[in-house]
């Protein structure tokens, strides 16, 4: 090796293994999803601390040896499984890729959604395009196809979507209705669980939905089968066209994990016709994950990666940002930030906004 390093407090030796888990990291992703969906891994589990040998793998899950093995060998590598004599043991790391739900939802997300994708990520960045969006579809942005995506995709979205955001429902609820709003606009109500949880914490509340006409017709679909449809009303929207304004005189308008699906000067235009849409008493709520109010290197590690995501499949030119970021084009749309409410649950930062 040549040149000089920089800043490192590795040992030269662990930072050329990292090097080569880098190298081989699209193959150990793989074995990885192999030993979890095909029941290696599970079997590995049930087998406690005894642990088993691969022809009883092979046995248990009804698989090729010779593939058992190469699986095995992979995992052990891959820090996943133990060998100790001819029996292997499920380690922390293989415990998590099966139990753990943040694991699970965020390799399905990867796998289904994103994996063929990133491939064209280099295109992303040199064009500011959502080069990767093509191997799902012909659409300019991925929300305009989510209701048409394969079933598997489309399922693996949506629960990485509502992994990361319906936890926080019972901490926003009480903050968004302690002004008592009459009515409500939810913007990026998506398939309307924001939306019908508001219906149902508040009987005299009124909800007005904005987004894409298919994402609203599962929205439609979910209120009514809770009888609520007559206090929900359904605005179809292209939130990229700034001529399309709000439905007005709402005492509270809400946006979660919303306005990181844009550019910073889509969501100025965004924010400056909700602006338009408030009462004169009305109130802002913006909800996000910003990278640098997480409190565990899991949590920044998730959201930077989902910036490429954003890129490469999204639109190709939003991402996961900074709180100051997001308070930079607020303060630009003409709000001021009344409450400032850094992980009021879990990961999520709340900004409660009034005009001026």
């Amino acid at each position: 090796m040549t040149g000089r390093p920089g800043r490192d407090d590795k040992p030269l030796y662990e930072a050329l293994i990292d090097a080569q888990k880098l190298a081989f990291a699209p193959l150990s992703f793989h074995a990885t999803l192999a030993l979890r969906d095909l029941g290696v891994l599970a079997a590995l589990a049930e087998s406690r601390a005894e642990g088993l040998t691969a022809e009883r793998i092979a046995e248990v899950t009804r698989l090729p040896l010779y593939g058992v093995k190469v699986l095995l060998e992979a995992g052990v590598v891959a820090d996943l499984i133990a060998i100790e004599g001819e029996r292997f043991h499920l380690r922390q790391l293989g415990l998590l890729v099966l139990r753990d739900r943040m694991t699970r939802v965020n390799m399905d997300f990867t796998a289904d959604v994103c994996y063929r994708g990133m491939a064209h990520l280099r295109d992303t960045i040199t064009t500011g395009k959502p080069a990767g969006l093509r191997e799902l579809g012909p659409w300019k942005t991925i929300y305009e196809g989510l209701t048409q995506l394969p079933p598997q995709v489309q399922k693996s979205w949506f629960a990485f979507d509502h992994y990361y955001s319906d936890h926080m429902f019972p901490n926003a609820l009480p903050r968004v209705f302690a002004e008592r709003p009459r009515r409500l606009l939810d913007v990026g109500a998506n398939t309307g669980k924001f939306a019908l949880s508001c219906l149902e914490h508040d009987p005299q509340v009124q909800v007005s939905l904005l987004d894409h006409p298919g994402q609203l017709e599962l929205a439609r679909q979910a209120i009514e089968a809770k009888g609520h449809g007559a206090r929900a009303s359904y605005h179809p929207i292209d939130f990229l066209d700034p001529s399309r304004e709000f439905p007005g005189n709402q005492d509270a308008i809400w946006m979660s994990q919303f306005l990181d699906c844009f550019g910073e000067d889509e969501i100025v235009s965004i924010l400056q016709r909700a602006r338009r849409a408030l009462s004169a008493q009305g109130r802002l709520y913006i909800v996000e994950t910003y990278w640098d109010h997480q409190e565990h290197a899991a949590a920044r590690f998730v959201l930077t990666m989902t910036s490429l995501y954003f890129a490469c499949l999204a639109n190709g030119n939003s991402k996961m940002y900074r709180s100051e970021d997001m308070r930079a084009c607020v303060q630009r749309a003409g709000f001021s930030i009344e409450h400032d409410l850094q992980r009021f649950s879990a990961s999520h930062t709340m900004f409660v906004c009034r005009p001026g």
